[in-house]
């Protein structure tokens, strides 16, 4: 008796990921990444072409010598950076407790005032500043929302500088 395996057009395995590898993955890249003021559009690729997750990526004002990148999508007004990655299912507790984790880690821990710009949202689990130095705050968004196939857990930070 043969034994038969699925294969995909590029010759790798067919197998379907179970929604919660998908979220562990998309959480994983998120806190892995998002975070460091060395990403970049070029390594934001890289790193989240993985199946079933979709990211938004820019940085206006690099803090390395990479050339900004552009928003492929609307920009939040006074941000200078996004990073945003979505995946299907409701997994914002997981995502919550994952990120709270590593801006604890990454030493990033002193509360800002969340700006006018950036509000709760039905599905908000999570919305938070946290100042990066002096002029610089970050906002982090989690939540779930209606996405183009249902319901989808998104994770997101934005840079901007302090209000005044």
């Amino acid at each position: 008796m043969a034994l038969m395996l699925a294969v995909t057009m590029s010759g790798e395995p067919a197998m379907a990921r179970s929604p919660s590898a998908v979220a562990k993955t998309g959480i994983d890249a998120f806190t892995r990444n998002c975070f460091s003021p060395r990403m970049t559009a070029k390594k934001a690729a890289e790193v989240f072409e993985a199946s079933d997750i979709s990211y938004d990526f820019y940085d206006l004002d690099p803090l390395t010598s990479a050339a900004p990148s552009p928003a492929q999508t609307s920009a939040t007004p006074g941000t200078d950076r996004r990073c945003e990655v979505t995946f299907a299912g409701d997994f914002s507790d997981d995502a919550m407790i994952a990120v709270l984790s590593r801006l604890s880690r990454e030493k990033i821990t002193e509360p800002a005032e969340v700006p006018a710009t950036h509000s709760q949202t039905s599905g908000t689990t999570l919305l938070a500043a946290r100042r990066l130095n002096p002029s610089k705050i970050a906002v982090v968004h989690i939540g779930t929302r209606q996405g183009p196939n249902g319901l989808e857990t998104f994770l997101n930070v934005e840079r901007l500088r302090s209000p005044k």
